[in-house]
């Protein structure tokens, strides 16, 4: 059988799989062992598989990705996530809309230790939505604010999906971690801006009693205070990796002892069983992340087999169509897709094809992942799939349903719109941090 009809007949098995409910990496692997088992046989197949599972977790690239997760969680623990707010808060209560600003801002902080969107929503959903409820904020409004600022730590480093896409593409992580800064900071400025009018212009969704006092020099001292621990582990761990002290992996390896010695000092991890349920949560989400990877890893080198990613690429190059309109294309694929898959699964089922076109048309690879990052932000908050709205439903409980959530997100997927505009029209946004940091 043909390298490329194996190669379709595999694509439709992996959707047919998925439609069908089973989970994802089980899917990919399947599906992966048995058309590589039609291409080469048995022995080759099942080879092909060990020498995938070793890789997945022998590359010391992919350490950084537990790790990061352990650092997240450590914070967790050692409250950075109430610090963040606290301070955030008594710096925007005068802000129409205070509280859904100082939930962007400190989504947007906490996802510099964080990397994981839904462990920004659960903490800050915790932390922010008896408040809000507690000055009579529309719940939907205040639901969907949590659900949509969790999806910060998608694009600020260390963000997981940035680790896993420049593995699959054999990208520089660091030039990757540098790049969604700038858009990071710029999405968490768009929300507030946009919560600010919308507030001024509707009352009721924030109806709470504003503070107009302004804050005394030494209170305004008091809250940087709290934030402090955050830049000491920021300044740790990424001004180690920009400063040529630490890889990625022995980065993420510094901020978890930081982080550790700072909830220690501060008395919220004083023994050994205040590490227990962090340390279970991230054997937990690293196993079925790994998973998932050595699934989503497998397809992406049986697909390589196929020829077609060559085929499209030189196919696509043959067209007489404005470049721009083949990355229209190659959007929307990646919005539709962000509906009913899992991020790792799209980049598996994308990668391969999109990134030897996107080379070949001239665009920067670090440019496009920033992109793509972006389109996993908005399909963590978009209906069916949208795992940061479950996730807020879980912190939220009963107060609130999923359609009213869902009803509430659209304002904020109009703002994540816009800012995917914005960086799509003006590349330098991504780039000339990483450039200047790193060189071209």
């Amino acid at each position: 059988m043909e390298p490329v009809t194996v190669g379709i007949i595999g694509i439709v098995a992996l959707l047919a799989s998925l439609g069908m409910g089973v989970s994802i990496g089980l899917a990919f692997i399947l599906v992966s062992f048995a058309t590589v088992l039609l291409l080469m046989g048995f022995d080759p197949a099942l080879s092909f598989l060990g020498q995938t599972m070793y890789h997945s977790i022998a590359s010391p690239n992919w350490c950084s990705i537990p790790l990061f997760i352990l650092m997240g969680a450590f914070a967790a623990v050692a409250g950075f996530g109430k610090a963040i707010y606290d301070g955030l808060y008594k710096l925007t209560r005068r802000w129409p809309g205070s509280l859904a600003v100082a939930t962007c801002f400190g989504s947007a902080l906490f996802g510099a230790i964080s990397g994981s969107s839904l462990a920004n929503t659960a903490i800050f959903g915790k932390l922010v939505l008896p408040e809000m409820d507690r000055y009579k904020y529309d719940r939907s409004f205040a639901a969907a604010c949590v659900a949509s600022a969790g999806t910060f730590a998608n694009m600020i480093p260390p963000s997981i999906n940035f680790v896993i896409f420049a593995l699959f593409t054999e990208q520089s992580i660091a030039r990757l971690f540098a790049a969604g800064v700038i858009p990071g900071i710029f999405t968490a400025l768009v929300y507030a801006a946009s919560i600010f009018i919308r507030v001024r212009r509707n009352p009721h969704l924030a109806p709470e009693a504003e503070i107009h006092e302004k804050l005394s020099f030494r209170e305004k001292m008091e809250c940087y205070k709290k934030m402090m621990p955050i830049g000491i582990v920021i300044l740790v761990t990424f001004g180690g990796i920009y400063g040529g002290i630490f890889s990625p992996t022995e980065a993420a390896a510094a901020g978890c002892l930081i982080t550790l010695i700072v909830g220690w000092f501060q008395g919220s991890i004083r023994k050994i069983g205040d590490l227990r349920e962090p340390l279970r949560e991230s054997a937990n989400t690293t196993a079925m992340l790994f998973i998932i990877n050595v699934g989503a890893l497998f397809f992406s080198r049986f697909f390589a087999l196929t020829d077609i990613p060559t085929e499209l690429a030189m196919l696509v190059q043959g067209w007489d169509v404005p470049r721009w309109v083949i990355l229209f294309g190659i959007l929307v694929v990646y919005f539709l897709l962000g509906m009913i898959m899992v991020e790792i699964g799209i980049y598996a089922l994308t990668l391969p094809i999109f990134m030897p076109i996107i080379i070949s048309l001239g665009y920067d690879p670090i440019w496009f992942g920033v992109v793509v990052l972006k389109l996993s932000e908005i399909a963590a908050i978009t209906p069916p799939v949208g795992l940061n709205v479950y996730m807020a439903k879980a912190v939220a409980g009963k107060n609130v349903s999923l359609e009213e959530i869902f009803r509430g997100i659209w304002p904020f997927c109009l703002c994540d719109i816009i800012v995917l505009i914005v960086l799509i029209l003006f590349p330098q946004l991504s780039l000339w941090l990483p450039d200047l940091l790193m060189g071209n």
